[in-house]
């Protein structure tokens, strides 16, 4: 057993029903799939999940960490019953790389220390432009980074918490040396998914077409199982007797449980999956990781992922 989960009880999965995800079927992966896109500079983040939907032929495609317009980089994009996971994709770090041009002169040494001022907990008011109300908020600039200079371009690397307006950073910095403003931005990366995962839309037609005509299923390389969407939260791995009754969207009790993953924290977020590894709901914890091995109520379901599959078992 993994040394990052406590045993609860030894269970084997049973053959007769269930799905391990890597042996879904590409039509099953693309109504509960996950893709990381490279969104490409000019049409918003909605038009280019109006754009995948129309391509795949699908009824419902989302996004999570809208990018402006002109910016381009890492979409993570969700397929159908898939789109139920996006909570848990909201809140995941960022990276971004761009171009800061300046209104005027500035020393390298003026520069770095202007943006010293911007690392770390700052507070940040969002711009006009924005879906969320403008009142200033905090939030996290884990590093601020210079990686090239050549006159006044400054080409530059952030990581950030979820929800920081990079070209509002930016502005804030040219505040403090005579102004600047974003002239180019790349996101990098969210969370654990980074642009060398990330699949261009050309190669994802190619792919789609390939599969529908001959039966190609390259595909695979770029739709991935919802499973891969929710892999930064901590499990809890559910008996097979259970699963039913989660699907139906009641709560998990903890003689439900197969094992737990150490770490969890009363309220977090979690992801409970089946003993194949398929993801059956987000639910939050009632209860820490060591008290689940005890008898009460582990987690309140919160969005059912799995459809009806399982039988109910006594």
């Amino acid at each position: 057993m993994n040394d990052e989960f406590l045993l609860k009880s030894e269970e084997i999965p049973n053959p007769d029903y269930g799905k391990y995800p890597g042996s879904r079927t590409v039509d099953e992966l693309l109504h509960n799939g996950f893709i990381i896109l490279d969104k490409w500079a000019g049409p918003t983040s909605h038009s280019v999940a109006a754009c995948l939907k129309e391509l795949l032929c699908l009824d419902k495609v989302g996004h999570s960490g809208t990018l402006d317009p002109n910016v381009s980089g890492v979409l993570p994009v969700t397929l159908e019953n898939a789109c139920k996971v996006i909570p848990a994709l909201q809140k995941l770090e960022k990276e971004y790389v761009g171009v800061m041009h300046l209104h005027k002169d500035v020393s390298d040494k003026e520069l770095e220390k202007a943006i010293k001022k911007f690392t770390g907990s700052i507070l940040q008011k969002p711009p006009v432009r924005s879906a969320v109300a403008r009142i200033e908020r905090k939030r996290r600039v884990y590093s601020f980074e210079i990686i090239d200079k050549k006159e006044r371009d400054v080409a530059f690397r952030v990581n950030c918490e979820a929800g920081t307006y990079i070209r509002k950073l930016v502005s804030d910095v040219g505040s403090k040396i005579g102004g600047a403003h974003m002239s180019e931005l790349r996101r990098t990366r969210v969370g654990r998914f980074d642009e060398s995962k990330a699949v261009k839309i050309q190669d994802l037609a190619d792919s789609y077409h390939y599969w529908k005509e001959n039966k190609d299923e390259s595909i695979r390389e770029f739709v991935l199982p919802v499973e891969a969407a929710i892999e930064h939260l901590k499990k809890i791995i559910v008996k097979d007797s259970s699963v039913r009754s989660i699907a139906s969207g009641s709560p998990l009790y903890t003689g439900g449980i197969s094992r737990i993953q150490k770490g969890i924290e009363k309220n977090d977020m979690v992801a409970l999956l089946s003993l194949k590894g398929e993801l059956i709901a987000l639910a939050r914890a009632n209860m820490k990781s060591r008290d689940m091995l005890k008898k009460g109520l582990a987690a309140k379901t919160d969005r059912v992922i799995m459809k009806d599959t399982y039988p109910k078992m006594i």
